[in-house]
């Protein structure tokens, strides 16, 4: 079979009909998400819209009432599935950095590789410093969090996330809780991350950087995906009345 024959490769992350309650609450209303190998996937949306929510089902910090999810070929809902061990393959950042401050940078990147990992402490450190290096903080990796700024606090949890070698890394809002003039070092990290071939999905409201280094970009509302597409798609030419009234609110602040 030539090239023209082949399927095209499954998508490393499938999700189909996500529904999720809490209590009366409808949080999630049929989601269907995927998202290619090498992609990075924006997730837009007025707060409360789900999105935080999709990005937690898909690695089991929450537990979707209903549907389907599979990552990198494993079922994330199946009752046999080694939970701790899939979501090695799934990285996360939060908006806060969740370090522990009695560690140092290093410190903090090693523990997951020894817990996690098991690794033996030469090998831990060699992968730390390359994690940090990666994240251009290789000179701070003696200093402890409250020796470093939010910005680079955040770049040591993108650290300790990629040393584990994720299949695929997602972002909660990693930019928010930062001052306006530490966002740039963080999203210069996550596009550097891209560009060595990383899958990404982002949950953020910084357009700026959707418009520009996004593959897709998925507007959400009301638990539903009401609109998705490349970013200049969604950002020039949106067709959903609630997204263009989302957007000319995000380009006002």
């Amino acid at each position: 079979m030539g090239a023209a024959g082949m399927t095209p490769a499954r998508p490393i992350i499938e999700a189909r009909a996500i529904h999720k309650h809490f209590g009366a609450l409808h949080v999630l209303r049929g989601v269907d998400f995927t998202v290619e190998e090498r992609q990075l996937v924006f997730v837009i949306g007025p707060s409360g819209s789900g999105k935080s929510t999709l990005l937690r089902c898909l690695n089991r910090l929450e537990e979707p009432s209903s549907g389907s999810i599979i990552v990198d070929g494993i079922d994330m809902l199946d009752a046999r599935t080694d939970i701790n061990k899939a979501r090695q393959r799934i990285g996360m950042v939060f908006q806060s950095f969740n370090l522990y401050p009695h560690m140092t940078a290093l410190g903090n990147v090693m523990l997951a590789l020894r817990k996690v990992q098991g690794l033996d402490k030469a090998e831990a450190e060699a992968r730390a410093q390359r994690a940090l290096d990666r994240v251009h903080l290789a000179d701070r990796a003696d200093h402890y969090p409250n020796q470093l700024s939010g910005g680079q606090q955040q770049r040591v949890a993108i650290a300790r996330s990629i040393a584990l070698e994720p299949r695929v890394m997602l972002f909660d809002e990693p930019t928010s809780a930062l001052d306006p003039e530490l966002v740039g070092g963080v999203l210069a990290v996550m596009r550097e991350l891209r560009e060595d071939g990383m899958t990404m999905v982002v949950v953020s409201h910084e357009m700026s950087f959707a418009r520009a280094a996004a593959d897709r970009v998925v507007f959400m509302a009301d638990g539903e995906i009401l609109e998705q597409g490349p970013p200049a798609e969604i950002f020039s030419a949106p067709r959903h009345e609630r997204l263009r009234a989302f957007i000319s609110q995000v380009e006002r602040h």
